[in-house]
């Protein structure tokens, strides 16, 4: 495969190894997933069905935003590029449908097809001279307050330089991937996949000039609990799982992942037209 640092390239593919991701416990997607391997088995293609390994040269994910989002990190870190396949509704990352999917793959084996490289962003918490990294995120890292806690005061740095002291039920830190999932929820903006940022989103915040702001990739981001008198912790929630707590001792850092995720994007769909089909835009409208 040609590898390219843009956002958007062209790329072949020698495909010898496929694995296959189904969404857990999910019955149609295993069956799927056996149709696929015979498919490909016939176009002398192996494959792997929920094992991921470095000899893979894609995945393929039957599921839905969620099952992609599970193995992200591990796609990421192994450079395989991903194509995903919604047996549901349409996602805004499983973009194709169960119809689709076999030519589309006709389309893998024997052309070029475009990959984007979708920024990842890791977490890690600080405790005294040690430093433990939390996971990586390919949509948001999220701090939350407990359910009957008062709202949190969140000192928050760019690169060494105060933000603000947010005053809110918590934070989020989101890719430009992760813009249309939590951050859009939150009153965050839009923010095309291929702009290198990392935005910084307030929860509930208790001022009104608390407002959602965009940040260079480059820059490590860094937050506290600032509460001397502060007794609980704060929830770290990591693509939408569970992954640890925030003490006051604490602080947590978010930076750029070393590896973006590879994600194959079918030519027929693009961006724009995906936020359109999702969120309704201009549902009433003409093309001009």
């Amino acid at each position: 495969m040609t590898q390219s640092s843009q956002f958007r390239s062209l790329s072949n593919f020698s495909v010898r190894s496929i694995g296959i991701i189904t969404k857990r416990a999910d019955k149609p997607a295993a069956d799927f997933a056996e149709e696929l391997e015979e498919w490909l088995k016939k176009r002398q293609v192996s494959v792997d069905i929920n094992t991921i390994h470095p000899q893979q040269n894609i995945l393929v994910v039957l599921g839905g935003d969620g099952t992609l989002l599970r193995i992200a990190e591990q796609a990421a870190r192994y450079s395989i590029p991903v194509i995903g396949i919604n047996l549901g509704h349409l996602g805004f990352l499983t973009e194709l449908t169960r119809e689709e999917a076999k030519q589309s793959l006709e389309a893998i084996l024997s052309a070029s097809v475009n990959v984007e490289n979708r920024m990842m962003i890791k977490a890690a918490v600080e405790k005294g001279n040690q430093t433990t990294t939390l996971g990586y995120a390919l949509n948001d890292v999220v701090i939350s307050k407990n359910s009957l806690d008062r709202i949190l005061n969140l000192f928050t740095t760019a690169n060494g330089e105060l933000i603000t002291t947010y005053k809110a039920d918590g934070l989020i830190f989101s890719t430009p991937t992760g813009s249309t999932a939590y951050n859009l929820s939150a009153g965050g903006p839009l923010v095309y996949p291929g702009l290198a940022s990392i935005l910084v989103t307030p929860i509930c915040p208790f001022m009104l000039g608390s407002r959602p702001i965009l940040l260079p990739s480059k820059i490590t981001i860094a937050t506290t609990i600032d509460e001397s008198n502060y007794a609980g912790s704060a929830n770290i929630i990591i693509d939408g799982r569970p992954s640890g707590k925030l003490h006051k001792d604490e602080r947590i850092t978010i930076q750029t992942a070393e590896h973006p995720l590879q994600l194959i994007v079918p030519p027929h769909r693009d961006y724009f037209s995906i936020l359109r089909n999702k969120l309704h835009w201009g549902s009433h409208q003409t093309t001009r």
